[in-house]
């Protein structure tokens, strides 16, 4: 190799030696935030138990309101949907809450870590949050109103809320870092967050009508494809803005 090979690897070795060594440093920095949210989340219970209890409690409502033993297809997918809907946008509105009071976001700016790391620790809690409130929303929903069995739905229907929360975990992160700064921010975050929700509900009840009908029929892929895409749009979104966030 010649001399000018020689330092142009060299050269790309010295440029690329910092991206590698931030990287384990960007997961170790997500990590100790993601362990500091489950945390505070299991000493204070502010969100889950609050979302979990407010799905069940709609479906009760639901379950007298339409007066109806049971519901399926796209009636069972839109109670479904709805109520986790709004369950979330419960979650949404605490998520930067604790930081905003404690002045968490001042510790974090005044640190050297990447900022993104936040917004990113933010959604994964977001995300555990909402697996956790369908571990306790989707089986309640099945007991009080579904008229078809809730595992012919699986594993289709795992596909479509591990989606669905990707989607409400990246506007989550988004609206409520945006929101949390404003003194009207319980009212703020629904009104942001639920007109950018209303495409992860269409897409996702789309997706889960077929599988809550007797015979089950086939997932539509066109419109999962579309949840995903939606997802991804938002979560660079979320990641292109959330530092201007942070320092606004």
């Amino acid at each position: 190799m010649s001399a000018l090979g020689e330092e142009r690897v060299a050269a790309g070795e010295r440029v690329g030696a910092p991206a590698l060594r931030r990287a384990p440093r960007m997961r170790a920095v997500v990590g100790a935030l993601l362990r500091k949210e489950l945390r505070v989340e299991l000493r204070t219970f502010e969100s889950v138990p609050a979302m979990s209890l407010f799905s069940v409690t709609t479906y009760v409502l639901f379950h007298f309101g339409l007066q109806q033993n049971s519901v399926a297809g796209p009636l069972a997918s839109g109670v479904l949907w709805v109520t986790l809907l709004f369950a979330a946008v419960l979650g949404v509105n605490r998520l930067f809450v604790a930081d905003a009071e404690q002045g968490g976001f001042d510790g974090f700016l005044l640190s050297p870590a990447d900022r993104s790391a936040l917004a990113l620790a933010k959604a994964l809690a977001l995300f555990t949050y909402l697996v956790v409130l369908e571990l306790v929303s989707v089986p309640a929903f099945a007991l009080l109103l579904l008229g078809v069995s809730l595992w012919q739905a699986m594993p289709d229907l795992l596909a479509i809320l591990a989606l669905a929360n990707l989607g409400v975990a990246a506007i989550g992160t988004l609206v409520g870092a945006l929101a949390v700064r404003t003194r009207a921010r319980d009212l703020l975050g629904p009104l942001l967050s639920l007109p950018l929700l209303v495409p992860v509900v269409i897409g996702a009840a789309l997706c889960t009508t077929p599988l809550f009908r007797d015979p089950v029929g086939g997932m539509p892929l066109r419109w999962l494809l579309t949840l995903a895409l939606y997802d991804l749009v938002f979560a660079v979104i979320a990641y292109a803005l959330f530092d201007f966030l942070l320092e606004d």
